[in-house]
């Protein structure tokens, strides 16, 4: 690695004054990267307001505004300027702003804990990835239950070289807490990734409130054992919970500050929340026990440092159109009848599965009560062989990922889920004969 860049270090020291741990959490590129202050876009905002600014790498008009195709424009109502520029490394500052409004709004709990201004990603895979580049060397672990989404492996894995130690996700209908402990405690030391994604992908289970507070119990205790934790949390599918008992709240409002050696980054944004999947905007925002305005701006800075250097900047045209619908009026009605409309999907295959008995000599389903999917272990029938027989001979596509059978109820009509799970109870029974 080259001699560090004095802004880099700069960012490293205040992130050491207020936080040594979260410093022993950045990777060797995390601690090399920030966010330039000086050069060209320093240089541009210099001449910002300026009668002549030939600083600005857009083409405008003779009247100043964005230079654009009229086959182009004429499709977006939007105001020009809250379309065709770029918009900043960090993510435009309304819809930050906004966000940040959210979080607080959707979990209630976090009080008044101070927590940073969220970063906009290119959605949760760039999210994701961008917490590799900024906490991951090459042979560090991450901790994940072994029920997870299979890009995982490509960002974390393939993109940065970090192992995956994995644990069981359940014990009967619930999380399997006891392997979760040892994932934490077992060993000596050192800096651990934790991948937390509730609901889950694939299983679409997420933790009792009870269960949600044995884990905090557990970081907390890890941490205590002097164990610096970078608890990733993808929300992809948050908000998405669909029977009482289960935690509303990420678990992000539990770690936000539960202790100094745990940092908790909150991975979100509008793609699943929102129905918005092609939109691909996403959220960073971190917090950690006693945390303050000035780490926050540091690791702020390296996330937008990071982002400059990988794709520059999110769409500003999405940034725009999802702040102007955060803000509308209907945004809360609407989205409260999609939600129905998933809802009533699952309370439809749980009433499937309670009145067909016989559907048990074919397969089991895993714990669910959220999110997009759940998923089936067939009896003794391989899950590849299964998924060939549905394609083949009912004209049905499901996944199949860890040896489990993953039902996208999402993307299922609600007049077909019956038809569904008798084509898998079928496909199966064939295979088993």
């Amino acid at each position: 690695m080259n001699t560090i860049n004095p802004q880099a270090q700069e960012l490293n020291e205040i992130i050491e004054a207020t936080n040594p741990y979260v410093l022993n959490m950045l990777s060797e590129k995390g601690k090399n990267i920030f966010f330039p202050k000086k050069g060209i876009l320093a240089q541009s905002a210099d001449a910002k307001g300026k009668e002549i600014n030939a600083t600005i790498g857009i083409a405008l008009e003779e009247d100043g505004s964005p230079l654009s195709l009229d086959c182009i424009s004429k499709l977006i109502s939007l105001d020009k300027n809250n379309a065709f520029p770029y918009a900043p490394s960090y993510g435009r500052p309304d819809i930050r702003k906004t966000w940040k409004k959210m979080i607080y709004e959707k979990n209630p709990g976090l009080g008044s804990i101070c927590i940073s201004d969220p970063v906009v990603t290119n959605a949760l895979t760039h999210g994701l990835s961008i917490c590799g580049y900024l906490f991951g060397n090459d042979g560090d672990n991450i901790h994940i239950s072994d029920l997870y989404w299979g890009n995982y492996r490509l960002i974390f894995n393939n993109g940065y070289g970090i192992n995956f130690v994995t644990y069981s996700t359940f014990s009967g209908e619930g999380l399997d807490i006891d392997a979760f402990r040892k994932a934490l405690l077992e060993g000596e030391p050192t800096k651990r990734i934790v991948s937390l994604n509730f609901p889950n992908n694939p299983t679409g289970y997420t933790p009792t409130e009870s269960e949600m507070q044995q884990m905090t119990s557990i970081l907390i205790e890890s941490a205590e054992a002097g164990n610096n934790i970078v608890a990733l949390i993808d929300d992809a599918y948050f908000g998405l919970v669909y029977e009482d008992g289960i935690a509303k709240e990420s678990i992000f409002t539990y770690l936000a500050n539960a202790h100094q050696r745990i940092l908790a980054v909150k991975i979100d944004g509008a793609t699943k929340e929102d129905y918005v999947w092609g939109f691909r905007v996403g959220f960073l925002t971190f917090a950690v026990k006693n945390g303050t305005p000035l780490l926050y701006s540091a690791l702020e800075a390296k996330t937008a440092g990071a982002i400059r250097g990988n794709i520059s900047n999110s769409s500003n045209l999405s940034q725009s159109l999802l702040n102007s619908a955060f803000c509308s009026d209907d945004y809360v009605s609407q989205k409260k009848e999609k939600f129905n409309t998933l809802q009533n999907r699952y309370e439809v295959i749980k009433r499937i599965l309670e009145t067909h008995p016989e559907y048990k000599e074919a397969f089991s389903p895993l714990p669910f009560n959220s999110g997009y999917f759940m998923c089936l272990t067939a009896k003794n029938a391989d899950a590849e062989a299964v998924r060939q027989k549905l394609l083949e001979e009912f004209s049905t596509g499901i996944i199949v990922a860890n040896d489990v059978l993953r039902i996208a109820f999402s993307s299922t009509p609600t007049n077909l889920l019956e038809k569904l799970f008798n084509n898998i109870y079928l496909a199966i029974k064939s295979i088993q004969n």
